[in-house]
């Protein structure tokens, strides 16, 4: 029987490889080892590749669009519904055929190299950054321990620790004075560090048109634009700008019956470091806001008085996303208004 659709549920070293008819009918359901897929994949010139969204699947994804076959990564939730019986590799892979023969499933395109690298920085950057985070409370503790407190904010902690430690009087043991000095080079590597990746993401702007534009939106610099350039892509895989807010889970979460809406919070699906840029960004639009006379400003000013600051950041925020999407998707300049 010829097969038109074939799931791949990844592994590190042995796949499992499901191929199902035009009825959706199993033909094979067998594992194949890493080294030996790619040659077992082209006897099927003619069939679609399915896949989870997961670790591996945009390299996979590349190499199989590079020898012209059609390839759907398909978000790991969506492919759930679909196990039928006992969670195994068999069942995985067959479901991942059953929900890739679904009209209405989303799926999306493998990212290019491009959008590999630049999503590897933010990566990085953002371990980085928790690290630094943890290691600034830890730093807090420590000290406390031995009665010193000092203000909030990291620049006041990283100021004033230095002459913490020349201090002989604060009462701080030559262990600890050993100690807390070792963990202010590290925060001093780490800082650094933090800022070596953030002028990467600016040179990956500044040779990106699609990044440069977006930075023209106001409340979008240069970490939005680079994350949501490597996340989106162009834009295509979204059928408008809401989708594309509804993805980052910037949507009020659904549970209507017998007629009646019922909103609540947002939904907080998709990438949570993007969402998390996003409204950041809307809260530096509110914060300037007074100030500003563009449609953006005067229009969060409005939201502001009827809803508050906290919803309006929110809003702010799927205005962005919306706003992202349609200046990538069409290629178009920002028009402040």
């Amino acid at each position: 029987m010829k097969v038109t659709l074939i799931g791949i549920d990844l592994a590190k070293t042995i796949f499992q490889v499901c191929g199902v008819n035009q009825a959706g009918k199993s033909v094979f359901n067998r594992q194949v080892r890493r080294n030996k897929l790619m040659a077992w994949l082209i006897q099927y010139p003619e069939a679609t590749f399915a896949m989870e969204a997961c670790s591996g699947s945009n390299y996979w994804g590349r190499e199989l669009e590079k020898m012209g076959f059609s390839v759907m990564l398909i978000p790991p939730q969506h492919v759930k519904p679909f196990v039928k019986g006992n969670k195994n590799d068999r069942n995985d892979a067959f479901a991942i055929c059953e929900a890739a023969r679904r009209p209405s499933i989303q799926c999306v395109r493998p990212r290019s190299l491009a959008q590999t690298d630049t999503m590897l920085v933010h990566k990085i950057l953002e371990r980085r950054i928790r690290g630094r985070t943890t290691l600034t409370n830890q730093l807090r503790g420590l000290l406390n321990e031995y009665g010193l407190v000092l203000a909030r904010g990291k620049e006041r902690l990283r100021d004033e620790l230095p002459y913490i430690l020349e201090d002989a009087e604060n009462g701080l043991t030559p262990t600890a004075r050993h100690l807390l000095h070792q963990q202010l080079q590290e925060w001093r590597v780490l800082d650094a560090a933090i800022a070596e990746l953030e002028r990467t993401i600016a040179q990956q702007v500044k040779y990106s048109e699609q990044a440069k534009r977006l930075t023209q939106i106001k409340g979008v610099g240069n970490k939005i634009a680079s994350a949501a350039e490597a996340f989106m892509g162009n834009g295509s895989s979204y059928r408008n700008g809401r989708h594309f807010a509804a993805n980052l889970g910037l949507v009020p979460k659904e549970h209507s019956s017998g007629g009646k809406q019922r909103l609540g919070r947002i939904t907080k699906r998709g990438n949570v470091y993007l969402r998390r840029l996003l409204i950041q960004g809307a809260w530096s639009v509110i914060r300037y806001a007074d100030r500003g006379n563009d449609r953006l400003s005067r229009w969060a000013k409005q939201l502001i008085e009827r809803r508050g600051k906290h919803k309006a950041a929110i809003a702010v925020a799927n205005k962005l996303a919306r706003m992202i999407w349609a200046i990538s998707y069409h290629q178009t300049e920002y028009r402040p208004g």
